[in-house]
Formats: structure tokens, C-alpha cells, sequence
């Protein structure tokens, strides 16, 4: 599973540097409202809003605000009514791409995600034309500071982990996502810190990308990484370590 996407990296990277704060915490809301109003506003029996919440105190995301969502989404406090959809496609040189989108207004949404695509080599697909490609997996980064390889495979393995991989500045922890939960809380019990942790979708092949096409194709992924809508996105390239440093 090591290097299974170079995305993984660097959008973790992009969440501990991002300076569009507002941008993050607005997608977290997003998450946290549809959760609520999919399944109620106790985190202790709703597993998808616990990740929202989870994955918004990652983003320093401050409680009140976390709470002012979870009130928008149980109708106490109002708010829009957003609609989850998958869309998929492929980039320039064959990549794939899975985007989750959360948008009150599926036309507008999809009219841009298409113009991004073709803006940047690549073209919006059916759905199911990249999914088989994928398989959701539980993902933590532990900094390399907070422990040393060795003592975090010794708890995450046992916990359920599949792989715990050297991801440049952090280990990456991957396990099942009914895993998830038991992996992480074993990680934060032996005392070490946990940079970030989510549910993603894990590509079982990678498309290799130099020079231009590697430029080309983070071009892409960053724009629709940015579209308001767009909660997550999800591709298969992978680019050599030297050829990342010269393009960032």
C-alpha cells in the first residue's frame, strides 16, 4: 500500500499549511450539516457524523461553529439543503478521478466540475466509469516526530492495521474503514499524536506522471481540490519524488 497515491501527501501537507481557513471549515460544516440531517445530531450513534466532527477539529475548526452545524442539520438553526454526489472522470494522462461533492444545486455544480475538466486535459465521466478503480480505506499521518516506525507497527497492527508506510514527514497508517475508529483510538491511547485521519478512497493501481503531464495533472486535482463544492478528491497518479519537488 506505500505510495499508493501521491495526492494522499500532498493534500495532507495542503491541510496543515492551508491558509483559506474559512474554505476548509466551510467544507467541514458541509459534512457535519448532511451528516446531522442524514442520521441525527448524537455523534455517539451517528459513525458518519463522528468522522465530520472528527475530521473538523483536524482543521482547528472551533466547537461552537462544529455545533452551529450540527444544529443547521438536526433544522434547529435553519441552513441549505445540500445534496451528496459522486462524480468521476480522468485527467491528462488517463488518470482517475473521484470527487464527493456536497452542492445545493446539482446543475450548477456539474456545468462547473465539466469546465474545470476540460480547462485542464481532462473530461467528466458517467458515474461508475473510475469507481472500480478505487476501494475505501481508513487513513492516519502520525508525524515522524511523535513516535518511531517500529512502536507505531507495533499498535496499529494489532488494532487492525493493514500497512503503515513512510509518507515523507509522517507515517501513513491504512487500515479497513470498519477498522477505522478501533485503529485510531488504539494510536492516540498509546499516546502518540495523530496529525490527521479520515475515510478515503484508495486506488488499487497508479498512473505514473513526469514533466509536463505531472504539471498538467496537479493543475487539475488542486482546481477541483478548491471548488467550493467539492469535499474530497480522490485520484490514482503518482509522481516521482524528484519531479514533485520541481513542481511545488
Amino acid at each position: 500500500m506505500a505510495g499508493h497515491s501521491k495526492w494522499a501527501n500532498i493534500k495532507h501537507r495542503k491541510a496543515r499549511q492551508d491558509s483559506k481557513r474559512s474554505r476548509l471549515w466551510s467544507k467541514c460544516a458541509r459534512a457535519i450539516i448532511v451528516a446531522a440531517r442524514n442520521g441525527g445530531g448524537d455523534p455517539a450513534a451517528n459513525l458518519a457524523l463522528r468522522y465530520a466532527i472528527d475530521e473538523a477539529k483536524a482543521a482547528n475548526m472551533p466547537k461552537d461553529t462544529i455545533e452551529n452545524a450540527i444544529r443547521k442539520g438536526t433544522g434547529e438553526a435553519g441552513g441549505q439543503a445540500y445534496e451528496h454526489v459522486i462524480y468521476e472522470g480522468y485527467g491528462p494522462n488517463g488518470v482517475a478521478v473521484m470527487l464527493d461533492v456536497l452542492t445545493d444545486n446539482r446543475n450548477r455544480t456539474v456545468g462547473e466540475i465539466r469546465k474545470i475538466f476540460e480547462r485542464r486535459g481532462g473530461n467528466l465521466g458517467t458515474s461508475g466509469c473510475v469507481s472500480f478503480l478505487f476501494h475505501a480505506k481508513g487513513v492516519c499521518y502520525v508525524s515522524k516526530q511523535a513516535t518511531d516506525e517500529d512502536t507505531l507497527i507495533g499498535v496499529a497492527l494489532d488494532a487492525g492495521a493493514e500497512d503503515v508506510a513512510d509518507a515523507e514527514e509522517s507515517w501513513e497508517v491504512v487500515c479497513e474503514p470498519p477498522a477505522f475508529l478501533a485503529v485510531k483510538q488504539a494510536i492516540q491511547d498509546a499516546g502518540i499524536a495523530i496529525e490527521s485521519a479520515s475515510l478515503t478512497m484508495v486506488p488499487d493501481n497508479t498512473v505514473s506522471c513526469t514533466g509536463e503531464e505531472a504539471r498538467r495533472v496537479l493543475a487539475l486535482i488542486e482546481e477541483l481540490d478548491d471548488h467550493d463544492d467539492v469535499q474530497k478528491v480522490h485520484a490514482n497518479f503518482e509522481i516521482p519524488d524528484e519531479e514533485m519537488a520541481a513542481l511545488q
